[in-house]
């Protein structure tokens, strides 16, 4: 079989890995809010490190992802020693995939204690391997698999030691002496040296990780290490690299990659059996010309550092296969680039080039080329040199233009050039037989020329963005295609032709002018996904009933005013959005879909709920914000597998209660009432255990219930605009708020200069000190009362306080002193309304209004030069 075959076939063969676009689709507490947001947005900028996907599988809200994972295999003992002997190709191969990984800790945030399968690194960062061939990825696949699983502890053998964030704070000497050590794991600890180890327990090792130990400098005793072939020290505050390094002739691939290097390390220059380099996210501004004798160097990551220029001397790193350069500040490539003639992938991303030296099409073995965030207005016609280019992406550029022999890259499966100023393509475009995927987002592209249907293996066509009247009916012989978008261009009539696809999953129409739904649509059985956002259709199409496969419908921003029985035929559905519509009363059709999660119909005019919108037993995010209710629907109350609601009314009736039948809501996640006329939260509230998010910002709030402090789960509260003057102290039981926001209401207690900061913890403290201050003033104001009030005063207060007392207490006769008995029963009186949930300022307020009542004036006088005092005073 011929490369090019073979490379064919791999493409073809991993497909599945190239779906990280499809959507991820999850509504927020103002999810149609932001999804309307979205839907404007006319450059989709999809990550550029993506291929394609064909058929996906469906996640929990109809969403796509093709993202598998390989079972690991089970290898002897036996199996494993023959396998470390023969690590020299396949090692570089396997570890390459290592690479990726660390790649995407920083790319995507992932956990370093949940590493991703093979699967799962290829299909969110394929360029990086994209230059293996297929036989070796598939004979490395299941060898990372069971490498990984042993570095996750999932098996344990005499090799492999994984003690990832163990709270480790020296190198675990004992554990090299008791097992024969191989592939050691210490990520995430404080381990700061290598003191203590002795030299011939560290011989055996081979694998070595120190990612996030807080590493200020490489240690010395590095040097110990003399089998070490992989070494990886990411995600450290490492500035030094000692010289000592060079000591590890074995090394063969070294990971420094989010350190904080400045200088390219000397000892480097040594390490001639190094085939893998990342220095990604460092400091660099130089590298020295002693990096040429690295001459087994295949793969080298320099992205995110500060160099200015290109380094001449990379030029002349003779094994180079692949060169990340991404986000640096280069202007310009050298003409002795033209010397690296085994590199394969170049990524040359958010740079500073204007131009491409011609001498970059000398090197015939590119087979992908990464150019987005540049300044490149042309690209040179010597681009027909590149025979084995696979994937190339020019997004973000100042193209004008595609030169037309680009035809000649007959073996180019990915082609990217959004966010340029094309006005066409290349007339010969259609000869790239080999073209999977074009995107073309954000251009000025007028027309798709009618020789599109000769690309006759091409999966995913995107023109978003661009002022595109109508599609060619010759589309229809493009029988692989599997996804379009079409967002946000002038097209007026739904093409036709695009309903012959046997394979088309999801199609973009957002943001065009298309008012009616040809039958033809009903011949797309296989469609999952189809949205229609901001046309300008008047009825909801009995045709699209037919779609029964169908999960994902957007008719948003339309100007529908019913729904037809026959969408019960909908049998798929699980999101619908149809906000910013023309209802005035609640569709009752939709509640016959039964697998219905997710419905927006925000921004109507519905002024009640159907009792029966109980048949949604499967609904589990609801949008009805910005209609004209006169009262929140009790009938919503009855969702019980409910979990976001958003009812706020920025355009809609104001709603001023909430009703107690919201807490059986009980799995309710997300809750936002926001700009209503609200005055009281319900005293229930608490019930809702779940709750996660709740914006009740812009209301007439005056009172947070006790119970609203058992929200434990609660973290993120938004009560700004309200009318709260007190803030409960035992909102510190809240543990879990993580965003607090207090703006815009009168708050005395504590007042608005402590909640400015937003932080739980200075709200918490300040209310504590205040409600000490509070104890010790009532104490006085308490004792105050007792040493200066009459028996007859007395009689008259308990009464006002509902404070029942005896005779004894009453009596003049009473062994006790007036002062002491009247002391214990305010005691008695404070006791019983603290039980109550008043609190020290309320006892305060109703005892003093009490002594005004009776006529205690020069009890009151004391009082109130107390409270004056107070102020100038420190309890």
């Amino acid at each position: 079989m011929s490369e090019k075959e073979n490379t064919s076939e791999e493409l073809e063969d991993t497909t599945g890995l190239f779906s990280t676009e499809s959507r991820s689709w999850s509504v927020e507490p103002e999810f149609i809010k932001e999804t309307s947001n979205l839907l404007e947005e006319v450059c989709v900028g999809k990550s550029s490190n993506q291929i394609c996907g064909t058929y996906p599988r469906n996640d929990k809200f109809g969403m796509y992802d093709d993202t598998s994972t390989l079972s690991p295999g089970n290898k002897s003992k036996k199996d494993e020693e023959q396998r470390s002997k023969k690590h020299d190709e396949q090692t570089l191969q396997f570890f390459e995939t290592i690479t990726i990984y660390d790649s995407l800790q920083s790319k995507s945030d992932i956990s370093q204690s949940s590493p991703l399968s093979i699967t799962e690194m290829a299909a969110e960062y394929q360029p990086f391997i994209g230059f293996l061939s297929h036989e070796t990825l598939e004979t490395t696949s299941s060898q990372l698999s069971e490498e990984n699983q042993k570095g996750l502890g999932l098996e344990s053998d005499n090799f492999t030691v994984n003690l990832k964030a163990k709270g480790l704070q020296e190198f675990p000497k004992d554990i090299l002496k008791s097992k024969s050590v191989k592939y050691l794991y210490l990520d995430g600890n404080q381990i700061k040296n290598f003191k203590g180890a002795d030299s011939g327990d560290l011989l055996g090792l081979e694998i070595l990780s120190l990612q996030e130990n807080g590493l200020l400098s490489l240690p010395p005793e590095i040097q110990l290490f003399h089998n070490l072939r992989i070494l990886n020290v990411s995600h450290n505050q490492i500035s030094h690299i000692p010289k000592e390094i060079s000591q590890l002739g074995n090394i063969r691939q070294l990971f420094l990659n989010n350190n904080c290097i400045e200088n390219f390390p000397s000892g480097l220059k040594s390490l001639g059996n190094l085939e893998i380099l990342s220095l990604a996210k460092n400091k660099l501004r130089h590298i020295p010309d002693t990096l040429s004798g690295l001459k087994n160097l295949k793969v080298l990551n320099l992205e995110y550092n500060q160099l200015t220029i290109f380094p001449k001397v990379l030029c002349f790193l003779p094994k180079l296969i692949s060169l990340i350069l991404t986000g640096n500040l280069i202007s310009s490539l050298p003409k002795e680039i033209r010397e690296l003639k085994n590199l394969e992938k170049l990524l040359l991303d958010h740079n500073k080039l204007t131009f491409l030296a011609v001498e970059i099409f000398q090197l015939l073995k590119m087979k992908e080329l990464q150019l987005t965030g540049n300044k490149l207005e042309v690209i040179s016609h010597k681009i027909e040199n590149f025979k084995e280019l696979r994937i190339l992406i020019l997004d973000k550029n100042l193209l004008k233009e595609v030169p037309e022999k680009i035809s000649h890259c007959v073996m180019l499966e990915y082609l990217s050039l959004s966010c340029n100023k094309l006005m066409e393509l290349p007339k010969n475009i259609y000869k790239l037989k080999n073209l999977r995927k074009l995107r073309v987002n954000t251009n000025n592209i007028v027309r798709i020329p009618e020789d599109i249907s000769h690309l006759n293996n091409i999966i995913s066509l995107e023109f978003s963005g661009n002022i595109i009247t109508d599609i060619p009916i010759e589309v229809k012989n493009c029988k692989k295609i599997t996804k379009v978008e079409l967002s946000y261009n002038k097209i007026m009539y739904f093409p036709v032709g695009l309903c012959a696809l046997d394979s088309l999953y999801y199609l973009n129409f957002n943001g065009n002018y298309i008012s009616e739904i040809p039958v033809d649509i009903s011949f797309s059985k296989q469609l999952l996904n189809l949205e229609l956002n901001k046309n300008k259709l008047l009825i909801f199409s009995e045709h699209l009933c037919s779609l029964t496969n169908l999960e994902y419908l957007d008719l948003g921003k339309n100007q529908i005013r019913k729904i037809p029985p026959s969408i019960s035929n909908m049998v798929s559905l699980q999101v619908l959005i149809l906000c910013c519509n023309k209802f005035e009363v609640f569709p009752i059709e939709v509640c016959t879909l039964e697998n219905l999660q997710v419905l927006d119909l925000s921004i109507n005019q519905i002024q009640n709920v159907p009792s029966d919108i109980c048949n949604l037993k499967r609904i589990q995010k609801l949008n009805i914000s910005s209609n004209q209710f006169m009262y929140f629907p009790i009938e919503l109350c009855r969702l019980q597998s409910l979990e976001e609601l958003n009812i706020s009314q920025i355009n809609g009736r104001k709603l001023t209660r909430l009703p107690e039948e919201l807490s059986n809501l009980t799995q309710l996640k997300r809750l936002d009432i926001s700009d209503n006329a609200i005055r009281e939260i319900p005293r229930n509230i608490g019930e809702l255990r779940s709750l996660v998010s709740l914006n009740a910002y812009n209301n007439q709030i005056s009172y947070l219930p006790p119970s609203f402090l058992c929200l434990n789960d609660l973290q993120q509260l938004n009560l700004s605009g309200n009318n709260l003057t007190a803030l409960p102290i035992g909102i510190h039981n809240l543990f879990s708020l993580k965003e607090i926001n207090f703006d815009d209401n009168p708050l005395l207690r504590p007042p608005m200069e402590i909640c400015k900061g937003k932080q739980l913890y200075t709200i918490v403290h300040y209310l504590q000190r205040a409600d000490q201050r509070d104890e010790k003033i009532l104490e006085k104001i308490l004792i105050i009362v007792a040493n200066n009030i009459t028996i007859t005063n007395f009689k008259y207060l308990c009464q006002k306080l509902n404070l029942a007392i005896s005779e004894t207490d009453m009596s003049t006769k009473s062994p006790v002193s007036l002062s002491e008995r009247v002391l214990q029963a305010l005691h008695k009186w404070k006791t019983e309304s603290i039980n109550l949930s008043l609190t020290t300022a309320a006892l305060r307020d109703q005892l003093t209004r009490a002594l005004t009542m009776i006529g205690a004036y020069e009890i009151m006088d004391k009082i109130t030069a107390l409270k004056l005092f107070t102020c100038a005073i420190k309890f």
